[in-house]
Parts: structure tokens; C-alpha cells; sequence
């Protein structure tokens, strides 16, 4: 074990390899981007490992450690309040009365604003006589970026000064400042100390601020552009508690640009804007708002490519990957501030306007989003015309090697192992490019505007050609491969990519109930969500990033994916899946956990370094949800259309706060799946049964 300064046991910084990425799966999480926090599960936030205030990717405080001099500190409650709020409770047994109760307790509460952390102490006494108490608050700052403290390599201590009622620490890129009320009887360099006496009904509390200058990247995104009114009733008290969890990180992971506000990916390493990412989540949030997916477009075309430059996989037309403040050197990779490594956001954009359209987005902010859509498409065209494919190759030599959401190096793989060669095809961006080539033609269309020369063939030939190509094994056992290698070979893996095929159109009708047979085998469903490779697979492992975890967003997609194209008892399986294991995370899912079948154990494990809260996963049971209601929205024809009855997988439960447009609607699932679907009188829309 390693020991503090104070010669206390700490638990939660064990030894591991040089270099090793810090672990994150139990710390306490905090998020208001562009600020985060993360402490230990005991509320201390200790020097090593990731814990931290953090700040437009600058650690800003490394160390928040509280004592009450004569006692150790035990902890006995702790609890995450929404996105922003934590709160511990310890008691002292060394204070107060003899005997086994506990009459010295200290309270301890945080408060995290985008560039501001409130941190409140109160020691509370029930003790029969006045105690007197020494209360300590340490606190260090390494001022390092993020991209360091992810290396898990060892940072230098910032020498803090000392100011009148607090301490202050300055640096090249950032600073902060430490005020505390009531003034502390002593302040040291790294140290704040009070006395006093506490008794019944006279407790102790201090408040220490600290602030940061505002950043220099996307400012605070906050408030929400949802309905308050957005949250969910539910039989099953699971799906209400994640579902409000989520809605909280999600506020808490708004970024704006100017006006426009998006999505961060995700805490810590993903705390900025990522197209796919940014996209898939304002995507899945449609029924919510359709301002966020609209201000999320019109962030990233305002970055739109413009010219070819591989030192960034900037292409004419091309929807970035990343933006960063700074390079982001990983050693072995680094990427440019603004970095273009992404084969499938482009079409993805295309189809996040579609589904905005089709979800009430106002007309003319569409109308103003098309010429960017154009040129998308052109980028599609323009990339697959030596193949046909829409494939991907790192040309940098230092970039991501592989450019889809499975971005890990091992992800894309034949079936007895052997690693796929770029370029590579993956079968998911072929279907998010046919369904962008068939709605964004679509789309421009209802806009009278040009078509794009030569799409609509491309998009015909590419469904044949796609069904030839990718389709491994005969008709009635086969499978979609997860790629075409650069020799033009399937990599016929079978991996959760062929759940994001269903609702793109690109299957053909004999191929579609095949797909979700695939996906509702046990060998892909863990009961918890949708594998991200089979577990029959000889490179199968439950703790792979992308070789045997689920990842919440995925399965979401899978379930949307299920559901359009008819199978939405299958669906409320896997949303009911996602519900499950979010009770075993405190209702705060996580970008993937550990790929353990349901029928072993109570809840999967901890993948230990999953980011959390991460936006495609806080969506995603969102997007799951509604999907498995059957209600589907064409806003332009102004009609809502449901089934009579879903599935009752997951129970009763209503869904408060959707809009088509500015619209609000309630969807209501009865407890024999019966569905009602409510809008005002007057709003000029049509709700069928269908």
C-alpha cells in the first residue's frame, strides 16, 4: 500500500505500471464544462492518479484533503447530487464522548460551477460537553494539462502564495485563487486551519471558493435547451433514476461555441467537442430538442474542410474529429488542435439534419445547414470514388489507426483473430452513408434545391454491391462482416457494428431479421447491452475497449436500429439491460462497461477506466426509450404515428417533456403495454394508430 504525507494508508492509489492510464471507475465525479472534479470514493482528493479540479483541460487543484487534528476521519455517507453536487459525511471517534456512538461527525459538501469549485465543511457536535476541534484543509495544485495527468506520468507541485484569507497558485496557461470564509486562524503555504469549539446546535462550517479565470477555449454551455419539464414516471423507480441522472450530466457536458451549444463527449479525456460523439448525442436527444442538434451542426460546419492537408485528415467537405486548445501528445499518438481522423461523421451530420427535419427543427435554420449538407455528400462521393467504399487510412503515421467509433488498434478483425489491414471499409459507415446519400437528397429536394450529380445511382449501386461484398456465411446462418480490409477481403468478425445497419435502409429485406437474430444471441447480448465483439470470438475478452465491453451508446443505436425496423420487443430487452446496469453505477452509465452475461452476475463489471458521465451513454437510454414506445414522427406531415401496444419489458412509464418542434408531446406506456400519446388541442398534428 502507499502512505500520505500524515502516514495514512491510502487505498486508493495502489501501484501499478509506469505510464498506465489513471483508473476512473469509482472516483466521485463532478461535471460543469468547461470545469470537472474528481475525488476519491471517500471525498478526499489526493496527490497521483487523475483526481482533481480540472479546467479547460488544466489541472487546477491536485490536492483537497480535509482532518480533524486528534482523530481520523471515517467515512459513512456519500452521495452525487445531479451533475454538479457531492456530499460526504465522516465521523470523528476520536472527538466527543467515550463509548461506541459517534457524537463528532464533519459534513462535507461540494459545489462545482463552470470555473468556480465551493467546497463546505461543518463539524457537528451531539456531544454531552463543548469540544474543541483543529480542522486542517490541504490543498496542492500541479497546474498540468490533462494530456499529462492521462499518461499517468509524474507531475511537479505548484509553489502556491500565500494572500490574506486563502492561497493563490499561478502558471503560464492558468492560475487560481483560494479565498475561505470565515478567515482560517492560520494559512500556510498548502494549509488552512481553524479552531474553534463546537457544541449541540453550534457547529463549525467554512466555506472555501476557488476560482479560475474564464477559459480560453468553448465557454459554459448551461442551461439546458430541453424542456424543464423533461423526466420520465415509471413503475420500475430504475428507469426514472437514470433517466434523471442523465438528463443532469448531460447539462452538466454543455460546451458553447458563440451561440451555439453541443455536447463535450465525455470526463475527463473527452471534455471538448468530438463530431461523432457531439452528433450521435444531439442526435439521440431529438425528441427532447431539436435546437442542440441544429446549434451542433452549425458548430461543426462552421469547421467544415476546406482544403486537403493530411498533417490533419482535413479533406474539402469533411466533418471533424476533435477540437483541442492545444496538440494532444499521447507519446505513441498525437493529434493537432483541430484533427480530421474520422471516416463516419460526415454522413453522420448529414443524418442528424434529416432526423432534425423530420423532428420539427425550424425550417429556415435547415434551409441556412444545406449547403453544408452538400457539400458533405460531395465529400462521400468524392471519397469512395476509387473503391466504391467509404474507407479510411491513417496518413499521418501518428494518428488514429483506426478512424471509426471502434478507434483502438485491435478493433477490426477476422473471425479467427488475424488484424484487419487499412484501408478499411467499415459495414456502419457504408449504411450511414446510403441512409445521408437517400434523406439528404431527400432533404434538398424538399428545399427545391439541385441534386447532388451521380448520388442517387451511387446510393443504389452501393446497397447491391454492399450485400455482396460484406455478407459472410450463406443466407440463413451468415452474418454482415465488420469491414472490408484493404484488399477488398471481409473481416468477418461478428461485432455489435451490424446493429447500426437496422433503420438505415442499406439491408436488403431478407437480411434484416437475420441481422437481429445475430444481435439477440447470447454470444452478442450479455443481457446488460450488445457485446462489441462475440464472446465466441478467439480475441474476445469481457475488459477489451472494443473486443468484448458494451458500450451503452451502441447497444442505444441497436435498440433504435431494432425497433424501426419492426422487432421492439427486442429493443425494450436491451434498453431494460441498459437500466439493469446502471443501477450497479449509481444510475450513471458510463462510456462501457465490462461485457459479463447477465445470467452470472447481478451487474457487469467495471471497465476501470470508462470515462463518466459520457454523453452517447447519458443519451443513449434516452434514445432506447423512445424507441421502444413505437412512436414515430414525421413533423413535415405533421402526423405522429404509434402502436397500439409495445412491448412491456420495461413496464409502465411516461415520457414527459418531448416536443416535435415546439410542440410538446407525452407518451404514455401502460402496464399491458398499451400506448398513449398526448399533444395539445389546436397544434395541428395528426396522432394515429399504426
Amino acid at each position: 500500500m502507499l502512505r500520505d504525507d500524515r502516514g495514512m494508508t491510502d487505498v486508493f492509489h495502489a501501484p501499478g505500471r509506469p505510464g498506465l492510464q489513471p483508473l476512473l471507475h469509482d472516483l466521485a465525479s463532478c461535471v460543469a464544462a468547461p470545469g470537472l472534479l474528481l475525488a476519491d470514493p471517500d471525498g478526499q482528493v489526493r496527490r497521483g492518479g487523475v483526481s482533481g479540479w480540472i479546467v479547460d483541460d488544466v489541472r487546477l487543484l491536485d490536492r483537497s484533503e480535509v482532518s480533524l487534528e486528534g482523530t481520523g476521519l471515517e467515512l459513512v455517507r456519500s452521495a452525487t447530487r445531479g451533475a454538479r453536487r457531492q456530499e460526504f459525511g465522516y465521523v470523528a471517534r476520536g472527538l466527543g464522548d467515550p463509548g461506541q456512538d459517534p457524537t463528532v461527525v464533519l459534513e462535507r459538501v461540494r459545489e462545482l460551477e463552470p470555473t468556480r469549485l465551493v467546497e463546505t465543511l461543518t463539524v457537528h457536535s451531539a456531544a454531552l460537553h463543548p469540544v474543541e476541534v483543529v480542522l486542517h484543509l490541504d490543498l496542492g495544485s500541479d497546474l498540468a494539462p490533462l494530456a499529462t495527468v492521462r499518461l499517468g506520468l509524474d507531475t511537479e507541485a505548484a509553489e502556491p502564495t500565500v494572500t490574506g484569507a486563502g492561497l493563490c497558485w499561478r502558471g503560464p496557461e492558468r492560475s487560481v485563487d483560494v479565498a475561505a470564509s470565515p478567515a482560517p486562524a492560520s494559512v500556510q503555504p498548502g494549509r488552512l486551519t481553524w479552531r474553534g469549539t463546537v457544541a449541540r446546535g453550534e457547529p463549525l462550517t467554512v466555506t472555501v471558493t476557488a476560482t479560475s479565470p474564464e477559459p480560453t477555449g468553448f465557454a459554459p454551455g448551461s442551461p439546458a435547451p430541453w424542456a424543464a419539464d423533461a423526466r420520465v414516471e415509471a413503475d420500475d423507480v430504475r428507469v426514472a433514476r437514470t433517466v434523471a441522472q442523465s438528463l443532469a450530466d448531460l447539462e452538466g457536458l454543455l460546451l458553447r461555441d458563440g451561440d451555439n451549444r453541443f455536447l463535450a463527449a465525455g470526463s475527463p479525456w473527452y471534455f471538448t467537442l468530438f463530431g461523432r460523439d457531439s452528433l450521435w448525442a444531439a442526435r439521440m436527444l431529438l425528441p427532447l430538442s431539436t435546437d442542440l442538434a441544429l446549434s451542433t451542426l452549425r458548430v461543426l460546419a462552421a469547421r467544415q474542410g476546406t482544403r486537403d492537408d493530411p498533417s490533419t485528415e482535413e479533406q474539402p467537405g469533411k466533418i471533424l474529429h476533435e477540437v483541442r486548445n492545444v496538440e494532444l501528445d499521447l507519446g505513441e499518438m498525437t493529434l493537432p488542435p483541430v484533427y480530421y481522423g474520422t471516416v463516419d461523421a460526415t454522413p453522420l451530420w448529414v443524418c442528424t439534419l434529416a432526423d432534425a427535419a423530420a423532428w420539427g427543427a425550424d425550417p429556415e435554420q435547415v434551409r441556412a445547414l444545406l449547403p453544408a449538407a452538400r457539400r458533405c455528400l460531395e465529400w462521400v462521393l468524392a471519397q469512395s470514388a476509387e473503391s466504391g467504399w467509404l474507407r479510411y487510412v491513417d496518413h499521418t503515421g501518428h494518428g488514429l489507426a483506426n478512424q471509426g467509433w471502434k478507434d483502438s488498434a485491435d478493433a477490426v478483425q477476422f473471425a479467427d483473430g488475424r488484424l484487419a489491414e487499412a484501408p478499411i471499409a467499415l459495414c456502419e459507415v457504408q449504411a450511414y452513408a446510403y441512409e445521408a446519400a437517400v434523406r439528404g437528397a431527400a432533404l434538398l429536394a424538399s428545399y427545391g434545391e439541385a441534386e447532388v450529380p451521380g448520388l442517387a445511382a451511387w446510393a443504389a449501386d452501393l446497397r447491391e454491391r454492399f450485400d455482396a461484398a460484406f455478407w459472410a456465411g450463406d443466407d440463413t446462418t451468415g452474418h454482415v462482416a465488420i469491414a472490408l480490409d484493404g484488399h477488398g477481403a471481409p473481416a468477418d468478425s461478428v461485432t455489435s457494428n451490424l446493429g447500426h445497419l437496422l433503420g438505415t435502409g442499406l439491408l436488403l429485406d431478407g437480411r434484416v431479421r437475420r441481422v437481429a437474430e445475430v444481435l439477440a444471441a447470447d454470444d452478442l447480448d450479455s443481457g446488460f447491452g450488445i457485446r462489441t465483439l462475440s464472446s465466441r470470438s478467439p480475441r474476445f475478452s469481457r475488459l477489451s475497449y472494443h473486443c468484448g465491453t458494451v458500450w451503452p451508446h451502441d447497444t442505444a443505436i441497436a435498440a433504435a436500429g431494432l425497433a424501426a425496423e419492426g422487432f421492439v420487443d427486442q429493443a425494450a430487452r436491451l434498453a431494460r439491460g441498459l437500466v439493469v446496469a446502471a443501477e450497479g453505477v449509481d444510475y450513471r452509465l458510463p462510456e462501457l462497461f465490462g461485457g459479463d452475461a447477465a445470467a452470472d452476475v447481478p451487474f457487469p463489471t467495471a471497465y476501470p477506466a470508462s470515462c463518466r458521465p459520457q454523453a452517447w451513454s447519458a443519451a443513449g437510454v434516452l434514445a432506447a426509450l423512445v424507441a421502444t414506445t413505437g412512436v414515430r414522427v414525421d413533423a413535415p406531415g405533421r402526423t405522429i404515428t404509434h402502436p397500439a401496444r409495445t412491448s412491456t419489458a420495461l413496464g409502465a412509464f411516461t415520457l414527459h417533456g418531448l416536443r416535435i418542434g415546439d410542440v410538446p408531446m407525452r407518451v404514455e406506456v401502460a402496464v399491458d403495454g398499451a400506448v398513449t400519446v398526448t399533444v395539445p388541442e389546436g397544434a395541428g398534428l395528426t396522432v394515429r394508430v399504426g
